[in-house]
């Protein structure tokens, strides 16, 4: 994810303080990852060098002086751009658990065993997600559901490796 696009992007609804653009992406963004405040302060400090926002306005606090920032035109046709450009896909050619079944065949281990434990930890996830999705709003409905597919492509993937592995061992792993 680009935090410094994410970030102009929240400014797009009118200026914020970093404290407040913190909060606004902790909300949306953050559930499982928050942002650090320096992180904040260090790509608002990057993005105001690269005239993509300003300071609107300085107030002085019972701590350091705290500046509000505005996007700049230049910041929201970075931002335009950046959300009119296709992520590219990944196509998790070398995951772990690839790679851990692959060794497992190759060193004479269960690759069963570790399949259903495998199996056993997405469907813990599968119902965490279902029940935080049933409680959010819907970015956190998006969220949930884009993880829950995920989810549901490598549980096909463990099945299909489970019913294949026979033909694995004998092949000498994969």
């Amino acid at each position: 994810m680009s935090i410094g696009h994410t970030l102009l992007g929240l400014l797009e609804s009118g200026p914020r303080h970093g404290y407040d653009l913190k909060r606004a992406f902790d909300d949306k963004f953050g559930h499982d990852r928050p942002l650090h405040y320096g992180q904040v302060y260090a790509t608002m400090s990057r993005l105001l060098k690269n005239g993509l926002v300003e300071v609107d306005g300085v107030e002085a606090g019972a701590g350091p002086e705290r500046k509000r920032y505005a996007i700049t035109e230049a910041g929201i046709t970075d931002v335009a751009t950046w959300l009119a450009t296709p992520e590219k896909p990944e196509p998790y050619l070398q995951s772990t658990l690839y790679t851990k079944v692959v060794l497992a065949l190759l060193t004479g281990r269960d690759a069963g065993d570790l399949l259903d434990t495998q199996r056993a930890e997405h469907l813990r996830l599968m119902r965490a997600l279902t029940a935080r999705k049933r409680q959010g709003d819907l970015a956190d409905q998006l969220i949930c559901d884009h993880a829950l597919f995920h989810l549901e492509a490598d549980l096909r993937w463990l099945e299909l490796t489970a019913a294949r592995l026979g033909a694995l061992g004998k092949a000498g792993g994969a």
